[in-house]
């Protein structure tokens, strides 16, 4: 990870981590970037940079401030306005763009925001092109051979201009639409849109799917994104599918790039049962390629128990969808995800989508005739006792030869019938503890015994 750029953008509170002048500076980069390298090839029409953004109040002045620097580096910019990540990527891959910017900080609360790149194929920006952003921002740029201590601005006819490109979002939403292989026609479907990117887009796309649709957090004033609404406040969605007697729920997080269900019973259907019962669905029908699904290192036990029962083999990856896509793309894997709700269809798109996802649960649904209950039912999650210890070294403390001796006892008392993950946080001065085993206080007393052995060892803040 850059400086500025994490697994997914460039992320903080917006006006103080992440402010106007760095998206302006972020829109001068990418734009004279494009703009030369299109000279380079012998093509001197301007760069076309294609942004969306999702509901919070801090997204227009990103917007603005990107859209100024990408003009005055003499690029245009297509704008797609509020709209889903998925959206960006897929346009930005069909549209022949040369880059895709995506204004969102995902699930966090609306005072944060963040910038997300997305590259002409419609993934996430490669680490080289991050590292230039982030070397202009700091002054010390140095490409095509030569150092830049300041790019040239575009003048006259070869000023940017800007685009309104809502029809982009609308060619999304009926590539969606395309997806329907069945009808939905008597199904009664809830959606928590989160008061994010999907509050204009999740309904009309069941709605022309034939669905009955009932809709809650879908009115975003700026202030409520995330705000107990949405796939991590996902308890607002169980309370509404039972007391409406709906026959499934999606929720989308800020942007809609992951997905969460709620079965007609009220209970969550986590990543991990999507993963499960699309994956079971595909290996049925002879289309899961390499016959492997790929998780991340935070998937259930249970996951890894329920694919062994069935003969699909899995992957496990470090923990961001980043990584997921890199694994699937190398390998030819058909599915993959996380545990959150990011999952990702890599036949339909090159990122998690949430109306994808949605769309793809009821697919599976219809085609067996069954309702999400009995699809998730042979999946057993394993109880979990997850424990943040703050230390004042992370890497010295995880790689301590007495706590790596605790964490290999457990996993030997464990054996097969759960588990042990110790993990450095990406963020934070963090050591995660977990534990997977059949009961709760085993995975509380195997925890505890790596936590006290951390603290022992002078580590604990």
């Amino acid at each position: 990870m850059g400086k500025y750029f994490g697994t997914d953008g460039f992320r903080g509170e917006a006006g103080i981590t992440l402010t106007a002048d760095h998206a302006y500076k972020v829109g001068r980069f990418l734009g004279w970037y494009y703009n030369a390298l299109r000279e380079r090839n012998g093509n001197n029409e301007p760069a076309r940079i294609v942004i969306g953004k999702d509901t919070r109040r801090s997204s227009y002045m990103f917007e603005y401030s990107l859209v100024a620097g990408l003009t005055a580096s003499g690029a245009d910019a297509y704008l797609l306005h509020v709209t889903t990540t998925p959206s960006v990527a897929y346009i930005a891959r069909v549209d022949d763009f040369d880059c895709g910017i995506m204004i969102s900080a995902s699930h966090n609360p609306y005072y944060d925001n963040g910038i997300k790149l997305i590259d002409c194929y419609g993934e996430k920006m490669p680490e080289e092109i991050l590292l230039l952003v982030e070397d202009y921002i700091d002054g010390k740029l140095h490409v095509f051979n030569q150092d830049w201590s300041e790019l040239p601005f575009a003048h006259r006819e070869h000023i940017g201009c800007t685009v309104d490109y809502v029809s982009g979002r609308n060619r999304y939403m009926g590539y969606l639409i395309s997806l329907g292989v069945y009808s939905f026609k008597g199904v009664k479907v809830g959606l928590d849109c989160a008061n994010g990117a999907s509050w204009n887009i999740a309904k009309s796309v069941f709605d022309a799917l034939g669905a009955d649709t009932y809709v809650i957090n879908a009115q975003p004033n700026g202030l409520n994104i995330n705000n107990n609404a949405g796939s991590t406040h996902i308890e607002g969605l169980q309370k509404f599918v039972v007391e409406k007697g709906l026959d499934i729920g999606f929720a989308y997080d800020g942007d809609a790039d992951r997905c969460l269900c709620v079965d007609e019973k009220g209970n969550v259907i986590t990543g991990d049962h999507i993963l499960y019962i699309y994956g079971c669905y595909m290996k049925e029908r002879g289309k899961l390629l390499t016959n492997t699904v790929v998780t991340t290192v935070m998937s259930n036990f249970g996951l890894y128990k329920a694919f062994d029962e069935k003969g699909i083999g899995y992957a496990k990856t470090a923990v961001g969808d980043k990584y997921v896509y890199e694994y699937m793309a190398k390998n030819g894997c058909r599915i993959g995800g996380e545990q959150s709700g990011h999952i990702i269809f890599s036949k339909y798109a090159s990122t998690g989508d949430g109306i994808l996802t949605s769309l793809k649960m009821m697919e599976v649904m219809l085609a067996k005739k069954l309702p999400m209950s009995k699809l998730a039912e042979p999946l057993k999650i394993y109880p979990q006792v997850l424990e943040n210890v703050r230390v004042t070294d992370k890497k010295a403390a995880k790689d301590d030869e007495a706590v790596q001796a605790a964490v290999q006892a457990v996993a030997e008392a464990l054996g097969d019938t759960g588990r042990i993950l110790v993990r450095e946080s990406g963020t934070e001065p963090v050591v995660r503890v977990m534990v997977e085993a059949p009961d709760h206080d085993t995975c509380q007393k195997y925890v505890t015994q790596v936590v006290e052995t951390i603290k022992s060892r002078g580590y604990g803040v």
